[in-house]
């Protein structure tokens, strides 16, 4: 059933995002340093499960499988020239299954960072990661996501530069960025989440906020300081499922889904609105946060 993140964000209530896509890739046989994206075009019946299975849980926004799909990180796997094809197949799999679920779905098209500094730091120059970015943001709403997601972002600069290309690609499309507060509650590149918020409130986003990291505790932290420096900006929370752990060379997140219903339940006491997961997580921990975030 289709919807728009802005009726969404318009009821006041709590909006239920999904959680993992590569942990749940990963329990359904993608190999370690293999591209998930390529699986959009080789297994759209698995990509589609996962949707599903997030949908059914109470999602009540999905994040496309392309997450790595800029041409820069897909040169990595010697992909960059079929960087379109698989962002088309991502919101096409994402799209069918919005569609299909019997409550409103919002779907988003999840754009990650290049993988390479930007210039003067890299060789990565500005002009190029905006390109790359563009093509991405193109191929996702030519397919029908509804709201473009940059995320898991460290450096302001290159969030700057995946924006603009957002607004190059497809100005009507409304927009959502969160960063990665990893390094002592900063970005890697030493962002503060109250720098993050009046940059990112500057570029005109429908919503901003956090995910990845190192857990709830972190994010939870990252939230009530950002609602403290900006009382209107609809926050975004998705939180990894703990922290890992090596398991028989599988990592293991060792938060359950109660402890990720907790953490529903206080990151939206400290401000955010819009509450999923990230890695780590699967359905289960979705249905429990859904479940927490009821009235």
């Amino acid at each position: 059933m289709h919807t728009t993140l802005q009726d969404l964000l318009a009821a006041g209530t709590p909006v239920v995002a999904d959680g993992g896509m590569g942990t749940m890739l990963f329990s359904l046989g993608l190999e370690q340093g293999a591209s998930p994206e390529l699986w959009n075009v080789d297994h759209p019946d698995r990509i589609r499960s996962v949707h599903r299975g997030y949908i059914e849980a109470g999602a009540q926004i999905i994040l496309t499988n392309s997450f790595g799909g800029n041409r820069v990180r897909l040169g990595t796997h010697d992909l960059a020239g079929r960087a379109a094809e698989l962002n088309t197949a991502a919101a096409r799999l994402a799209r069918a299954e919005a569609d299909a679920a019997p409550q409103p779905v919002v779907v988003g098209g999840s754009m990650g960072p290049t993988g390479q500094m930007l210039a003067p730091m890299g060789a990565l120059s500005f002009e190029d990661a905006v390109a790359a970015f563009a093509e991405q943001a193109r191929a996702l709403v030519e397919d029908g996501v509804d709201v473009l997601w940059i995320e898991t972002m460290s450096d302001l600069e290159e969030v700057r530069a995946a924006h603009t290309a957002c607004r190059q690609a497809a100005p009507d499309v409304p927009v959502v960025t969160t960063m990665t507060f990893d390094t002592k509650g900063r970005t890697m590149m030493g962002v503060t989440p109250e720098r993050a918020l009046s940059t990112l409130g500057e570029f005109g986003v429908i919503a901003l906020g956090a995910n990845c990291g190192n857990g709830p505790d972190e994010i939870e932290g990252v939230i009530e300081k950002m609602r403290a420096a900006g009382p209107d900006v609809p926050l975004v929370a998705k939180a990894n499922a703990g922290l890992p752990h090596m398991v028989d060379g599988v990592a293991v997140y060792d938060a359950t889904p109660d402890v990720m219903a907790g953490y529903a339940r206080r990151v939206r006491e400290h401000g955010a609105q819009i509450i999923g997961a990230c890695c780590g997580s699967t359905p289960d921990h979705i249905r429990a946060i859904a479940q927490a975030l009821k009235p």
